[in-house]
């Protein structure tokens, strides 16, 4: 409640946020501030706002369509850690050093890299001066990051909350004037409901103001029919009482989803990407059985106290008109 109040109170700085980021944009799509190409196909996946529209998994879901087929590099900011500069993760890396979300990239493909640097163009450079280079980079959350040209923009928006729908910072949740959605090939709406209509999707797309190079589609969110531990799995339906632990932007999906299976948990709620204190473990450790997000399990898993007791729910990334997705993608880099 008290940050909606001083959101609204700082309502006169959006019109000049809206300037300047909009006085950006303009200088690089006039040429004036300097976007960098490459050889390499690069694919940008990010959004307008601030968060939560489900980049994870669509990372996820790109690197399963090409994995297989090209050499594949993942290259994020990674956000919290506590490492500076450039960093390629190795068997030392952990969530602290690389972030979260890199982390599960490299815990779950192997045969992949994953690279983490504030300043992309430097960790590009750094990754084309490997013997075993990447045939393609997948760039996580970068597409405020103009100071790269990827050749292919997927722009993530959330069904709950559509960019067409808010306003730049600091009174809404946009980095960027809604404008910005023109440099997208691929509009995904985000975390839809299984129920969504021909005609809803329809009435969104008109809302979105979609230009005529771009495609939209609509993806939900498949959660699994068990949770995983580092040593075993059990079936989600046949679950006790748990303790439901989240550091993610918006629970809401996943709370709704746990209370459709009719299972009865406690939820705790910290932050998106929150860094678990050992005194957040040693309060987590009195329950019985906990049940995260498989973000906050890279970093709960290091604490041997509650290992034995933690699971997270893996979930995947549902695209309606699927193969025309991956075509868009597979043409694009030629395979």
């Amino acid at each position: 409640m008290l940050v909606k109040i001083l959101r609204n109170i700082l309502f006169p700085v959006v019109p000049i946020y809206y300037l300047i980021t909009r006085l950006r944009n303009w200088l690089y799509d006039k040429g004036f501030k300097s976007s960098k190409s490459y050889d390499i196909p690069i694919i940008c996946v990010g959004n307008l706002s601030t968060g939560g529209t489900g980049k994870t998994p669509m990372i996820e879901y790109l690197i399963r369509l090409l994995k297989d087929k090209k050499n594949v590099a993942t290259l994020s900011r990674g956000y919290k850690r506590i490492t500076e500069g450039f960093v390629l993760a190795d068997k030392n890396a952990t969530a602290d050093t690389i972030g979260d979300e890199p982390f599960q990239f490299f815990r779950k493909f192997k045969g992949i890299k994953v690279a983490v640097d504030g300043d992309r163009q430097n960790a590009i450079a750094k990754l084309l001066a490997l013997t075993d280079k990447p045939e393609l980079i997948l760039l996580d959350d970068a597409y405020q990051h103009r100071k790269v040209n990827a050749g292919f923009n997927i722009l993530l928006t959330a069904y709950y909350k559509l960019y067409s729908d808010d306003m730049v910072l600091p009174t809404g949740n946009l980095r960027e004037p809604r404008s910005g959605a023109k440099r997208a090939d691929i509009i995904v709406v985000t975390k839809c409901p299984s129920t969504i209509t021909d005609s809803e999707k329809n009435t969104i797309i008109d809302k979105l103001k979609i230009r005529k190079h771009q495609r939209v589609f609509f993806s939900t969110i498949q959660y699994s029919d068990k949770v995983i531990s580092t040593t075993g799995e059990l079936i989600l339906k046949q679950l006790p009482k748990f303790t439901l632990v989240t550091g993610i932007a918006n629970a809401n999906p996943l709370l709704e989803f746990l209370n459709e299976n009719s299972l009865a948990f406690n939820h705790i709620e910290y932050p998106d990407h929150y860094s678990f204190k050992p005194e957040d473990v040693e309060m987590l450790s009195h329950n019985d059985l906990i049940v995260t997000t498989e973000k906050d399990f890279v970093r709960l898993s290091e604490y041997e106290i509650i290992a034995s007791k933690l699971y997270y729910l893996p979930i995947e990334l549902a695209i309606d008109k699927r193969d025309d997705f991956d075509k868009m993608i597979t043409n694009f880099m030629g395979i």
